[in-house]
């Protein structure tokens, strides 16, 4: 499998188990996303893309989106988009 770099979290919403993610390729709900970081490594699927509180299906470069997260992220984790060959 392949990763493709789509963006990086800046944000996280422990009430709502949200990441704030700001985006440089797109994304859409039923993609497979992997987070990394210092401390993080976090692989699923999309369930949930939202821009300003508003549902989405896709999401394109430049946006920045809230995605429903298993598990804490945290700032400037790298958000991989996961490409089946």
């Amino acid at each position: 499998m392949k990763e493709v770099r789509v963006g990086r979290v800046t944000g996280y919403f422990a009430h709502v188990e949200a990441a704030a993610i700001e985006l440089n390729g797109d994304l859409k709900i039923g993609d497979t996303i992997h987070i990394k970081g210092h401390t993080t490594d976090l692989e699923q699927k999309v369930d949930s893309v939202q821009i300003e509180n508003d549902s989405v299906e896709n999401a394109k470069a430049g946006d920045s989106v809230g995605v429903k997260v298993k598990e804490r992220v945290r700032r400037h984790d790298v958000v991989y988009k996961v490409i089946d060959e």
